[in-house]
């Protein structure tokens, strides 16, 4: 397996239904992926169901070896490019690509640094993602379907993501400039890195009293939004947060 392919992971967010989670894992290895994460699935024990078994048709591997997490930010804490993959248009949030421009966008990103990751993140079966979820990713990616019936089942979504990325990815190393040829670039922060600043933001404002935490309104998801927009360097997020506690500590003199 290429490194790129060991790099990305496909990330479903509360799901209740054991066929598509085994179908989702036989969508990932039919396209040489390896990795699912299942963030507070309906059923613990979901791996294990008999239904999930039979869908992964020979995929079992996948499905046993799937990491079961409580939280989106768990599963996001080592990415450093992600993408938020709905079919609805969202009134604000993060900048949106087509899933083809997201497969090539990833692999760009996979090539660029040996410590990059990527992860597609799908939401429910019923209602998808929701806002606060699609604040934690980089990117919105939708498939430009039929758009008077824009509607995938969820793990169909999934083997059409895995498709073009593994597409992006062949093509990728099939042109691929050798590493020492490429400049070097700034360490991207991962999620987990982002979140941290952003809690660490928030303490500030209220600091300042430019947050009232009784009544935020969305003044915190838009910062969220804008964090990780500009998809923050690491040594960009250690400076934010040499900044919020310095305002923090000047705050407490006053």
């Amino acid at each position: 397996m290429l490194p790129s392919f060991a790099h990305t992971r496909f990330i479903m967010v509360a799901p209740s239904h054991p066929g598509n989670v085994g179908a989702a894992a036989r969508a990932i290895k039919t396209m040489g992926f390896n990795e699912l994460v299942l963030v507070s699935p309906k059923d613990p024990d979901i791996k294990n169901n008999p239904e999930a078994i039979a869908l992964s048709s020979g995929a079992t591997d996948v499905l046993h070896n799937a990491h079961l997490v409580s939280t989106l930010d768990e599963a996001l804490a080592p990415v450093t490019l992600s993408f938020a993959l709905t079919a609805r248009s969202r009134d604000m949030g993060p900048p949106a690509l087509d899933i083809r421009q997201s497969a090539q966008l990833s692999a760009r990103h996979l090539a660029s640094a040996p410590e990059n990751r990527v992860a597609v993140v799908l939401g429910t079966e019923r209602t998808g993602l929701e806002n606060d979820e699609i604040s934690r990713c980089h990117r919105i990616c939708h498939i430009p379907a039929n758009p008077a019936y824009s509607s995938l089942n969820v793990s169909q979504a999934l083997q059409l993501a895995a498709w073009e990325l593994r597409y992006a990815l062949m093509e990728s190393n099939s042109t691929a400039t050798p590493a020492s040829d490429i400049p070097p670039e700034a360490a991207y922060a991962p999620s987990e890195k982002v979140e941290a600043l952003v809690k660490h933001w928030e303490q500030a404002l209220v600091a300042i009293d430019f947050l009232n935490p009784a009544h935020p309104k969305k003044l915190m998801p838009r910062m969220r939004y804008l964090f990780t927009r500009i998809h923050m360097s690491q040594e960009e997020v250690d400076m934010m947060r040499g900044v919020c506690t310095n305002i923090i500590k000047h705050a407490s003199k006053k």
